[in-house]
């Protein structure tokens, strides 16, 4: 059964309203946001990831959906599968120094054994506080928005194919896969500019078809504005190959919002304030699904948006 398939199925259990439909990032419950994500070894982390790395991401990756509801992080707890002495102790320590850079609290979780030879997996649930009005959803976008992405687009998947050794390294696109950086005082500080905001977790293009299915319109992204950083660009020169697989890679944890607009001057006040870079991608308009264009002309959708499970 595919994610789709089943989260359909989930769909005519989660019916409070708290569950938005299992249609956005977190749920929102008497003035907090909830989130969980798992990550998986050889899915989400390589096997030889240190330890102390993979505790970063599971925290970071749910903190970038507290992000993108505008929510103050309060807390996590953790699921836990045991397994190599060393190696549990150095997720500990990377642990802490995840929660203390963030400043979150550990509430408790679980443990479990898992059999010798498993892959390694853990769940995380992050809690936040919703910020005053609710927490935006991913389907509030309107058309005549403007679409914006926070950073830039690919370091992480560039830094994968850098760790897996089909790529010469450098410390940026590393750094990008290795401890991605929630962008949460950014997104409680924009939150009341924007109709719709979620995280780019599994690609900038699949992320921006779930807002326009979500939001029920058009989303309209310019490949030549998808914002690339000057690493990436050292290793893939090609501009619009590049753009492309930049477009359609996970793991970036920016924020990708929809605003009117008339919010752009504020939009980039606030921006530079928190020394955050954002860009303006596209638009929102009447119709359905993602549209994707190459300086005014449209273009056939790759194969492959980003990543599924």
């Amino acid at each position: 059964m595919s994610e789709t398939d089943f989260i359909a199925r989930l769909r005519t259990i989660a019916t409070d309203p708290a569950a938005r439909g299992l249609a956005d990032d977190a749920a929102e419950w008497e003035g907090l946001v909830l989130t969980h994500d798992m990550i998986v070894e050889g899915i989400h982390f390589l096997p030889d990831d240190t330890p102390q790395d993979v505790a970063w991401k599971l925290v970071a990756v749910n903190l970038s959906d507290l992000a993108a509801k505008g929510a103050a992080p309060v807390g996590v707890l953790v699921g836990y599968s045991l397994g190599d002495d060393a190696w549990d102790a150095a997720f500990v320590d990377g642990l802490d120094l995840a929660l203390r850079r963030f400043g979150v609290i550990l509430l408790g979780g679980d443990t479990v054994r898992a059999p010798a030879g498993a892959p390694r997996s853990f769940g995380l649930t992050a809690i936040g506080r919703a910020p005053p009005g609710g927490a935006p959803s991913r389907g509030g976008a309107r058309p005549g928005d403007q679409l914006w992405v926070t950073g830039t687009i690919g370091n992480a998947g560039l830094g994968l194919a850098m760790r897996l050794g089909q790529v010469e390294p450098n410390e940026t696109c590393l750094a990008a896969y290795r401890r991605p950086q929630p962008l949460t005082t950014f997104g409680q500080a924009i939150v009341p500019h924007v109709h719709a905001m979620m995280d780019v977790s599994d690609g900038l293009l699949i992320d921006a078809e779930r807002m326009a299915g979500a939001s029920g319109c058009e989303l309209l992204v310019r490949l030549e504005t998808v914002p690339l950083s000057a690493a990436l660009l050292a290793v893939r020169p090609d501009v619009l190959d590049t753009r492309l697989a930049a477009a359609s890679a996970g793991d970036d944890y920016q924020l990708l919002f929809a605003a009117d607009p008339g919010a752009g001057e504020a939009i980039r006040e606030i921006a530079a304030g928190l020394d955050v870079a954002v860009t303006a991608v596209g638009h929102a308009g009447v119709g359905a699904g993602l549209v994707l264009t190459h300086h005014a002309r449209r273009m056939a959708l790759p194969d492959r948006l980003g990543f599924t499970h």
